[in-house]
């Protein structure tokens, strides 16, 4: 009786973003409860004049039905005898499943007789305990509908793009007739069944006085008039921002005893629709050109290489024995190497990725390994540090095809983007942006795993021009030399110091190269570590669940932010500074946003970054700071042999960057964003550093590239003076 009073209900749970847009669901059973009184009547009237004519008289078991259902099953006509409240049974516990069945399963004639008592007398306890209205609102919520549809709503919304008060007659009969069979009478599938088994229940509905002669007639002859529109748009899928929620949530979610699956929680993110839709368009166009630029430099040639640019001959083969299906072929084939090959090479039926939308093709499996290879991905993450909202999530270009979320799960070595914490140890340490190092060679002596070892960086050209240049010049251009030698100065265990005090959690090692990115770190990460800067110094811990209410909207959790002050107001105001100087000084990495006249439509506007790219044009990165929002960009393909062989063509300025440029551009075009253009903050507290030291100008720059060790050639650049209201000009 306890079981009754409290029938467990599997539904489905809910993902909204912060301006209430639905982005997905999670659930065993998609399942959306509804009460009574959104439930049309003609939902109701069909359900009864077929299923249960009587149901309005019987106390849940109706023998005078069962007994003529008995001997009608006995002369060939088999219908059943089942009334609405032993259906209701059957879905609320399942009485026929294999657990349920024990012994009795093994003896056919016993068996049916078994089954009948669980259900007559769970029927007549549920009939004791809940009015007729009650058990026909828990039926029309639990009834399967096919198609991984579970509850009337779910199967209104899927099949007629309707909430279930808005049904028409016809449209009810199609869905009473589904019960049947659902596979059999599947409007989608089978029309012409399901169009006849409507105008069935449209028959009884007539029979039993719930529609006119003239009402029966027009329905008839009404089509079917399917709309699915709603299953092809909605969000209720598989996605990066879905499964990122679910992690997030995994410790409160055990510590709470809940299951996203089953119980029909209400989770609100920080995910701003608007932003996210902006990042994913930019993600889609900018990937698009880097793909096609990629196809156009490696042509029929492999890009899998090693670090000399030899092809790697095995690379195939080793991609092969990744894959699950290689150990059950070895087991088949008992090692047999000309059939696993043979198994590869055979022409397959599949649907793969393409930049077009998923295409049906015929391909081997060693001909779309090499395809899938080939391919870029990106991972892309926005943040509001003052409150600490995550307001964009892109954990890469299409979920279906490529679940590994290059966000939080991929980490990557991230070249210069690393730099600025060397800079940050600095002006911590007594250092000003003003101070002056020399672009010059330099060798480190330092200790690898207890043996000696010398680390002497190249500049990007192998190249230097002993010149003199302030900090703020050297980390606005990514001068590796100089970042080699303020390490030196400062230590290189004080920068891993300060990078895992800003927020980065990865291990990093800590070498004199880890100044230039040679330990692997998360998108997460760093863009909650440059947030610190814009944060006044505080450390966030970011924010992607605000908060959680039950199915009926009782709160069950909100979360606030939490920081932690890491840094002064006054350092965390002179890195901003710093990072400006990747627009402002001579050669700075990050002008190529000149090139996106939407992010200069207000002349006051500032900007500051910091482009990245790992040896070989392996990883590009972008980090890009506005007065409000801070942005990490990763581009690159999911194995490291695979990349770019140009410093024009693999630079983190020429892949992730542009994403960052188009992006902001979208953002500052919608006046409803939230965001406009505009200049940093001014200090938060008194600034006893010199800053204030604008560097020479300069017509021929050669060192502008930010990549650990790969050649560029040299280019013309025409240097923005240091202003505080840049010109627009490239």
């Amino acid at each position: 009786m306890q079981d009754i009073k409290t029938p467990t209900m599997s539904v489905s749970s809910e993902v909204y973003s912060a301006d209430g847009k639905l982005l997905g669901r999670y659930f065993k059973e998609n399942r959306s409860p509804v009460a009574f009184k959104d439930i049309s009547p003609n939902l109701i009237n069909a359900l009864i004049s077929t299923e249960d004519a009587r149901f309005y008289k019987h106390s849940g078991v109706d023998f005078f039905s069962f007994a003529t259902s008995v001997v009608a099953t006995a002369k060939g006509d088999k219908r059943g005898g089942s009334t609405i409240t032993q259906q209701l049974a059957k879905n609320l516990f399942s009485t026929r499943k294999r657990k349920s069945q024990g012994f009795i399963k093994h003896i056919p004639v016993f068996r049916t007789l078994v089954y009948k008592c669980k259900e007559w007398l769970t029927a007549f306890k549920i009939e004791h305990l809940y009015t007729k209205q009650q058990i026909l609102t828990m039926y029309f919520n639990t009834v399967p509908f096919g198609n991984n549809s579970f509850g009337i709503k779910t199967a209104t919304l899927k099949y007629f793009n309707k909430n279930p008060n808005e049904v028409t007659p016809a449209e009810a009969a199609t869905l009473i007739g589904m019960l049947k069979g659902t596979s059999v009478y599947n409007p989608i599938r089978y029309p012409a069944r399901s169009l006849e088994r409507r105008n069935t229940v449209l028959g009884q509905m007539e029979k039993y006085g719930y529609i006119t002669k003239a009402a029966f007639v027009e329905n008839t002859h009404t089509p079917l008039n399917l709309d699915l529109s709603f299953v092809e748009n909605d969000s209720q899928g598989d996605s990066y921002i879905r499964h990122a929620v679910e992690k997030w949530l995994d410790k409160w979610l055990k510590a709470n005893d809940y299951d996203l699956y089953v119980d029909g929680l209400k989770i609100y993110t920080t995910i701003d629709s608007r932003l996210q839709q902006y990042a994913e368009e930019a993600v889609d166009e900018k990937m698009k050109m880097l793909q096609k630029r990629f196809y156009n430099i490696w042509g029929k040639k492999a890009p899998w290489r090693d670090s000399h640019g030899v092809e790697i001959k095995d690379f195939v083969l080793k991609a092969e024995q990744k894959l699950p299906i290689y150990d059950l072929l070895e087991k088949r084939y008992k090692g047999d190497t000309t059939q696993i090959q043979a198994y590869f090479k055979k022409p397959k039926k599949m649907k793969v990725f393409s930049w077009n939308g998923e295409r049906d093709t015929t391909i081997s499996s060693i001909d779309s390994i090499k395809y899938y290879a080939k391919i870029l991905n990106t991972g892309m993450m926005t943040i509001e540090p003052t409150t600490g909202k995550i307001k964009v999530w892109v954990g890469g270009i299409d979920y279906k095809h490529f679940n590994f979320d290059h966000v939080n799960q991929s980490k990557r070595q991230a070249g210069s983007t690393f730099k600025p914490f060397a800079y940050l140890t600095a002006l911590d340490n007594g250092y000003t942006p003003c101070d002056k190092f020399t672009d010059k060679p330099v060798s480190i002596s330092y200790m690898d795993n207890g043996k000696p070892d010398v680390w002497s960086p190249n500049n990007a050209d192998f190249k230097f021009s002993y010149r003199e240049m302030s900090l703020r010049w050297a980390m606005g251009k990514s001068v590796n030399s100089i970042t080699a030698q303020l390490t030196e100065k400062v230590g290189w265990d004080k920068v891993v110091q300060y990078a895992h005090k800003c927020g980065i959690e990865s291990p990093l090692k800590s070498v004199p190269s880890v100044s230039l990115g040679s330990n692997d770190v998360s998108v997460f990460e760093m863009v909650r570590a440059y947030s610190t800067f814009l944060n006044k110094g505080n450390k966030i811990d970011p924010l992607l669940v605000t908060k959680i209410t039950d199915q009926n909207g009782g709160l069950l959790e909100e979360f606030t932010l939490k920081t932690e002050k890491v840094l002064s107001e006054e350092i965390a105001w002179l890195m901003l500074y710093m990072f400006r100087g990747g627009m402002e000084e001579p050669g700075g990495t990050s002008q190529a946003l000149w090139e996106y006249p939407g992010l200069w439509k207000k002349a006051s506007n500032q900007i500051g970054g910091k482009t990245g790219t790992s040896s070989d044009f392996v990883d590009g990165w972008y980090m890009g700071i506005t007065k409000d929002l801070v942005t990490g960009i990763w581009v690159g393909a999911d194995d490291r042999s695979v990349h770019f062989n140009t410093s024009e063509s693999g630079e983190g300025s020429h892949t992730a960057l542009p994403i960052f440029g188009r992006f902001m551009e979208k953002v500052y075009a919608d006046d409803k964003s939230g965001y406009q253009p505009g200049p940093f903050p001014k200090p938060w507290s008194k600034i006893t550093k010199e800053y204030m030291c604008p560097s020479p100008r300069i017509s021929v720059d050669t060192t502008s590239a930010d990549s650990l060790s790969a050649p560029v050639d040299t280019t013309q650049v025409v240097p923005v003076p240091v202003t505080t209201e840049p010109e627009i000009k490239n």
